[in-house]
């Protein structure tokens, strides 16, 4: 009978994705620590309560247009208007229309009282005294009303956003210029491993370039995260000891990437059990199969594996719901669309693949994708190539090319 190794597609022990993110988060939950910030530094913060208009949006009639307010009424008769004045944004027209008149306006100024239609500049004739229409209008034709966008009390932002751009001008338009937030997380991280040197070092025999630090710099920077790298740590117990101990003191959160398996030299499983609670799982995917997951003090703790697109996976699937809960983001689900492959997809059953594509639109409109060739955990170029994983349901055996896949775009997982 053949072991449940991590080198075996089946393992019935081992948890589906669904089931081990789904513990992860239940015991994850938003910082209860807020902080007010100003908006011109809230991009990518999270809200900590909903926002209401303050007033109604727009807060006046204005023009849509560059053109004329006039009544609709004088519109029908051939005799020119008289021209009494003009109404520019932020200089309105101090004024009423009477029959017979009209006004010169700018889009966005306010439309003055007495008139309730905008007539576009070119449906016009004027000499700077008398204008002539062209055509006639619909009454109330380019005219935006008082709370139009939006009413005062209404909500514009739930408590739970990622504060984008756009809802920056929002609430730049709303008169509001600090906002309060959910306090980011902090995340401390460490690589092991008597093999790794920086980058700069030279290589002896067996040795390679720390790559995972920079690796994990980069997934966190791109989370919005305080981070905190504690560097590069030696395979002896008291080190990790001491390295799990600092980070525990300033993190909310803790990351490791390698010597968290059940091998010989694998010291962060050991000093975790010491320090705090920790499982071991294995689970059915691949690559990233093994995951350790647990609790120092109040951080969280996950054990990534050490090849490193099974980090890149593992921090995708697992850490990043994490972190985006403790920041205080409402519960996204992972958005998967479909795509015909290219390539024929090699697959045994027992594990849910994530395989490296690189998605494309074709002429239609239709999506395809084409793989980066070799697989390996330990091929980061492959990495590098992709911009989303070919999701290879658990069960599935080899894909054939021209067969409809799932794709999980990194634009949505990793950011």
């Amino acid at each position: 009978m053949q072991a449940n190794t991590c080198d075996t597609d089946f393992d019935p022990k081992a948890l589906t994705e669904e089931q081990a993110r789904k513990r992860i988060l239940a015991s994850s939950a938003a910082l209860d620590e807020t902080q007010r910030v100003a908006l011109i530094d809230a991009l990518g913060r999270v809200l900590a309560g909903a926002v209401e208009a303050p007033f109604d949006v727009p807060p006046h009639r204005n023009s849509a247009m560059d053109g004329y307010a006039l009544r609709a009424e004088d519109q029908n008769t051939d005799t020119p208007l008289r021209i009494i004045g003009r109404s520019f944004a932020g200089h309105p027209f101090d004024g009423s229309l009477q029959a017979g008149e009209c006004v010169h306006i700018m889009t966005g100024a306010v439309v003055p009282e007495g008139a309730d239609t905008v007539i576009q500049q070119e449906l016009t004739e004027s000499d700077g005294q008398w204008l002539r229409l062209q055509q006639a209008l619909r009454t109330g034709a380019n005219v935006r009303h008082p709370g139009e966008d939006l009413r005062r009390g209404q909500t514009v932002l739930e408590s739970g956003r990622c504060l984008t751009p756009a809802d920056l001008g929002l609430l730049a338009s709303l008169g509001i210029g600090e906002i309060e937030v959910h306090r980011l997380p902090r995340v401390a991280f460490f690589s092991t491993g008597d093999e790794l040197r920086a980058v700069g070092e030279p290589l002896r025999e067996g040795e390679i370039h720390d790559s995972n630090r920079y690796v994990l710099h980069g997934l966190l920077q791109n989370l919005g995260v305080e981070i905190l790298d504690l560097g590069r740590i030696p395979d002896r117990a008291d080190a990790v000891h001491d390295a799990l101990t600092q980070a525990e003191a300033q993190a909310d959160v803790i990351i490791t990437t390698g010597g968290a398996s059940v091998g010989e030299a694998d010291y962060v499983t050991g000093a975790l059990r010491e320090l705090g609670e920790a499982d071991f799982w294995k689970i059915a995917i691949k690559p990233g199969r093994p995951l350790n997951f647990g609790r120092i003090g109040q951080a969280l703790f996950f054990g990534l594996p050490g090849n490193p697109v099974s980090a890149i996976a593992t921090f995708a699937l697992f850490v990043a719901p994490c972190l985006r809960r403790l920041r205080g983001e409402a519960d996204r689900p992972f958005r998967i669309l479909r795509a015909i492959t290219h390539n024929d997809l090699k697959k045994s059953p027992g594990r849910t693949d994530f395989q490296r594509g690189i998605l494309h639109t074709e002429p239609d409109g239709s999506l395809s994708v084409v793989t980066t060739g070799l697989q390996g955990s330990h091929m980061l170029s492959s990495m590098s190539r992709a911009d989303c994983f070919i999701r290879l349901p658990r069960e599935s055996g080899p894909v054939a090319a021209g067969s409809s896949v799932e794709v999980m775009p990194f634009s949505d997982l990793l950011y």
